[in-house]
């Protein structure tokens, strides 16, 4: 059977985050890392009774042709697969540069697919990202005035979506304002086809609450191409299963039971990750990786690694973290370069995760996008079965590694998701 949605995100946690809100709507949904090189038969068992996949690239911050390239091959593959609606998921913070990368690569995705029009769905309501009048808000801030105009490598400084996204695209870009929303999603229809009309190839969409998500999912089902957040996510399921293309599913996230010991690995600055961090270390010990020391050489590595086995010798929970507050960001960045210094950490932590699972971490939460995908990288990792949510945006997840009996129980976090308490509750919840 053909799957319904195949999506193609541009960081891991981004992927999981997503994969979290179509299994909370009752489609059964596996994560794939990095563009497949064989069928899903091949990659997944029961492969015929999945409804989704959500392919994870790392493209977020990398040059745009490369990311086009990525995704453009990850689209090709979920053709193949015969994905009915394709999906191209981005941070619900918009987190771009000037050039790119969300702007290039869905006008890519466009012409492939020979669309006429894609909607930006950025929004997510239950994490506090809303959009009005094209404006991005975190919470009750302006996106720019969110912390994310700190964030190390991609800082926002323009809460306009529409102004953000013009400048990376060739042509031009509409929004979709909420007014027309509250009128219902043939409304909502109507304003895209005249936006289509007007030679707009990629419309930003106003999004207040649950109800507009809900609108916005019935009025896009059917295009060839939605884009996005993980919000637009859990509401197209309804609108796919009152098409008749899904039946009702009960537990689409079930996981094997989780044994290993407790390990997390953080290498977020955002503001929500700082706090986890600091109610984390209230109750457990934690080690702070240096990119300075790092640099110098081996010996910092392998200090962490002693205070982690030291540690997890009861089971955990483990903290190692290179999360610290912007200005220290910045001096660091200022020392060693922006590049470096986030390569170091990226290592670091891949590094860390390999060596730990292989001496018995079973349970891992990994906090940031470019920190998860260091560490699925290093794991291996090529596909993940994803389970219960955690947080809003944050599910467990399971792979099947080499030489390993039990499955790794696994949780990508997005570094801006997530309550204080994260940290602690997450190793309470897993099963």
């Amino acid at each position: 059977m053909a799957i319904v949605l195949g999506a193609i995100a541009d960081d891991f946690t981004g992927a999981t985050d997503l994969a979290n809100n179509l299994v909370r709507g009752g489609m059964r949904c596996v994560q794939l890392i990095g563009v497949p090189q064989r069928p899903l038969a091949e990659l997944v068992e029961d492969a015929e009774r999945i409804d989704a996949v959500v392919v994870a690239l790392k493209s977020r911050s990398c040059p745009a042709d490369e990311a086009i390239r990525d995704s453009l091959a990850a689209l090709e593959w979920l053709r193949g697969e015969g994905a009915r609606q394709l999906f191209f998921k981005y941070c619900s913070t918009f987190d771009s540069t000037e050039a790119g990368n969300i702007g290039p690569v869905g006008e890519a995705l466009l012409e492939r697919l020979d669309a006429p029009l894609s909607v930006m769905v950025p929004a997510f309501p239950a994490n506090g990202r809303t959009v009005y009048q094209g404006h991005l808000f975190v919470g009750d801030r302006l996106l720019n005035e969110s912390g994310m105009q700190h964030h190390p490598l991609n800082p926002m400084h323009d809460a306009d979506l529409v102004r953000v996204l013009t400048r990376q695209s060739r042509h031009p870009v509409g929004l979709l304002p909420w007014s027309m929303l509250a009128q219902g999603a043939e409304a909502a229809r109507a304003r895209l086809d005249e936006l289509a009309g007007q030679g707009v190839r990629q419309a930003i969409c106003d999004t207040l609450d649950e109800r507009d998500l809900a609108v916005l999912a019935e009025a896009t089902a059917d295009l060839p191409l939605v884009t996005g957040g993980s919000g637009l996510g859990q509401a197209l399921p309804a609108a796919y299963r009152r098409r008749g293309w899904l039946g009702e599913v009960e537990a689409a996230g079930a996981l094997q039971p989780a044994s290993g010991n407790a390990l997390v690995l953080s290498g977020s600055c955002s503001r929500a990750t700082l706090a986890q961090v600091d109610a984390f270390l209230m109750r457990f010990p934690g080690f702070a990786l240096d990119p300075a020391a790092l640099a110098e050489g081996p010996d910092h590595l392998e200090r962490a690694l002693a205070f982690a086995r030291s540690l997890l010798v009861g089971g955990g929970p483990v903290l190692i973290y290179a999360s610290a507050d912007a200005e220290r960001v910045r001096r660091v960045q200022q020392r060693l370069g922006r590049e470096r210094a986030g390569e170091l950490v990226e290592k670091a932590l891949g590094e860390l995760a390999l060596r730990l699972v292989d001496e018995g971490v079973g349970r891992l939460v990994v906090a940031g996008g470019e920190s998860s995908g260091a560490v699925v990288s290093a794991l291996g990792v090529c596909a993940l079965r994803i389970g219960e949510q955690i947080d809003p945006g944050v599910p467990w997840t399971q792979a099947t590694l080499a030489g390993r009996q039990a499955p790794l129980s696994l949780a990508l976090k997005s570094g801006n998701f997530g309550g204080e308490d994260f940290f602690l509750r997450a190793f309470e919840v897993l099963p």
